[in-house]
């Protein structure tokens, strides 16, 4: 293993997130500048919280990237248990916004913390300790496949009760992938995969509000001025911005017409402004980070870590690719934040948790 590459990391996946950040500072401060102004008579208020979270985020980073793997694989059982008391505190205490029941407030600052965004770390750190532990059994589904997903679905039914359905999702399809990667055969994950969809099909039906989704999502025109509101300024933004983008700070979409556009849909903005070379950007970005952490993933001969950063890879690309398909029209409406870009605490920070540990991973991959 060269001694430097060791020391130093890789450049590459660091890069792509200072340049999703950097980018995500500018879009928040100018997708929210008027609304601020407007409802807390302050345009720099989500750009001041946005800042601390960042700075937080960069610190936890920081930390994360000095910790050896051994501990993470330590730890484990205790992050689990902890992160599963969080969420049941979340049902019990929690803060409730728009019907939804996600975040714990803080008593000493004026913050308050969503447990699930951590609960994504969490989950693929325990995950790759058991996976590592009996990849032996996993052709096996009594001892090496329903496991994993007792495993799973304990805090899936915590987060999908709060409810966040798209949290939920991530989840699955992180677990899911793990477990592609541990080596179970395909035959099982076809089984998985409709299961999975079937649960998600019993998920959706189960609230009146998701079915109104999925059906403005499949015909958002017919509804423009009801739930497909959302979805058809979000497809206004992105289609006016052409080839090159109607200019940085020119969007029209976020003078009160797109909801949530410094939030879940940043990426509508940065299509209109940007254009088409914003959105390929953006989209390349997070393809380096998903090539470097996959990278990590296969050139470790460690088995948790090669399930650790494999996780964690796959978490970071489910949350981006989930939330630029919802943008563009490709998915159901879902309150997901874009990774290093949206404005957000604990999405923010949970994110910044896992590329500090893939950060240190990469010093000791042999590839």
């Amino acid at each position: 293993m060269p001694l430097a590459r060791a020391r130093a990391g890789d450049p590459w996946l660091i890069g792509a997130v200072a340049l999703l950040l950097a980018l995500g500072v500018i879009m928040v401060f100018n997708a929210s500048y008027f609304y601020a102004r407007e409802v807390y008579r302050d345009p720099l208020f989500f750009l001041r919280r946005h800042l601390v979270y960042l700075a937080l985020g960069v610190v936890t980073a920081a930390v994360a990237a000095r910790v050896p793997w051994r501990y993470w694989e330590d730890w484990a059982r205790r992050l689990f248990f902890c992160g599963l008391l969080a969420l049941v505190a979340v049902l019990l205490f929690g803060h409730e916004e728009n019907g939804a029941r996600r975040w714990l407030s803080l008593k000493v600052v004026p913050l308050t913390l969503q447990p699930a965004e951590f609960l994504k770390t969490i989950l693929v750190v325990y995950l790759a300790r058991f996976l590592s532990r009996h990849r032996d059994r996993l052709h096996l589904w009594s001892e090496g496949i329903l496991p994993p997903l007792f495993l799973t679905g304990v805090p899936l039914l915590l987060v999908y009760l709060q409810p966040d359905f798209g949290t939920a999702m991530i989840l699955a399809v992180t677990a899911l992938g793990m477990l592609v990667v541990a080596g179970i055969s395909w035959r099982k994950v076809g089984v998985l995969v409709l299961l999975a969809g079937v649960a998600a099909v019993v998920g959706i039906l189960a609230e009146p509000y998701r079915i109104g989704r999925v059906l403005s999502f499949l015909s958002p025109w017919e509804s423009e001025r009801g739930l497909g509101y959302q979805l058809v300024q979000s497809m206004i933004a992105v289609g006016s911005g052409g080839i090159t983008g109607v200019g940085l700070g020119s969007s029209q979409q976020k003078l009160f017409f797109l909801p949530a556009a410094h939030t879940d849909f940043i990426f509508a903005l940065i299509g209109e402004e940007l254009g088409l070379l914003g959105v390929t950007l953006v989209l390349a970005l997070f393809a380096v980070i998903a090539h470097r952490g996959m990278r990590v993933a296969l050139g470790h001969q460690e088995p948790f870590v090669r399930l650790l950063a494999a996780g964690l890879t796959i978490t970071l690309a489910c949350e981006a690719s989930l939330n630029i398909a919802v943008v563009l029209g490709m998915a159901p409406t879902k309150g997901l934040a874009l990774p290093f870009i949206s404005y957000g605490g604990s999405a923010l920070i949970g994110a910044m948790l896992r590329v500090g540990i893939l950060w240190n991973l990469s010093r000791s991959t042999s590839s």
